[in-house]
């Protein structure tokens, strides 16, 4: 791991540690000296994590098994980090699930209801237990993953579609809220990726084709920079640029 910013000291919550981009992000919050407070469902995963960030050399995870449909463990989670830190400087909200790809009458109300539980109520719940925490930082940056599935509404997409629209939606109320203070708010749309998600959506794609997991989460990671003075935003890691949406009148 090469850190492109210092982040000592620093606190830093990221679900979906276990694999995949939030993997990587949590390897280089860690390399540039944060503290991450790894989530994920998947314990083996996040000791393989915890392995990797010690064998790099800098920072330090404590590791929380959840599954974010547990949402009185979510509401535990910002006690837990307020008790041990007082505050919080970083939040990652990664995890995710696709759900299916599928005509939207024939996807089953369980499916579509796990997809809206995991990607939007469970982010909602995240950002209301650790809001309070992240005000309480000079530098608090809060980064929301989406996807470009959201503004191209691409056929037999939708509930997975449709739960990015929402995440993006909250992120620029919340951002609009907190304008005024530290608080930095953004998207981060990761792009095509090698990941397991994006293999489950597209089974004939050549993953060699796309970029590792890796590069992409080297290039998010910036987001949680205190010097960062965008808020409200999403950052497209594939194009390494900001991009907004026009506003309502």
């Amino acid at each position: 791991m090469t850190p492109a910013l210092d982040l000592t000291g620093r606190v830093a919550v990221v679900t979906g540690a276990s694999r995949g981009i939030g993997y990587f992000i949590a390897r280089e919050l860690a390399a540039a000296g944060a503290h991450v407070i790894a989530v994920a469902r998947t314990v083996g995963g996040l000791e393989e994590l915890d392995d990797a960030i010690k064998a790099d050399g800098r920072g330090q995870a404590t590791l929380v098994p959840l599954d974010l449909a547990d949402m009185a463990g979510i509401d535990r989670l910002g006690g837990a980090i307020h008790e041990r830190w007082g505050k919080l400087d970083i939040l990652v909200a990664n995890a995710g699930v696709l759900g299916v790809i599928s005509p939207i009458g024939h996807v089953e109300a369980k499916t579509f209801e796990k997809v809206m539980t995991i990607n939007v109520t469970s982010t909602w719940r995240l950002i209301r237990s650790v809001d309070p925490l992240l005000r309480l930082s000079d530098a608090g940056r809060a980064i929301i993953m989406s996807s470009n599935a959201a503004h191209s509404a691409r056929a037999f997409w939708a509930p997975y579609a449709a739960s990015k629209a929402a995440v993006e939606t909250m992120m620029r109320s919340w951002a609009h809220e907190t304008q005024s203070l530290p608080l930095r708010v953004n998207a981060a749309d990761p792009g095509a990726t090698r990941t397991a998600m994006r293999a489950q959506a597209v089974p004939g794609e050549d993953p060699d084709t796309l970029p590792h997991p890796s590069e992409i989460a080297r290039r998010i990671v910036p987001l949680a920079s205190p010097d960062l003075k965008e808020t409200g935003l999403i950052f497209q890691a594939k194009h390494n640029r900001f991009v907004t949406y026009r506003q309502p009148e």
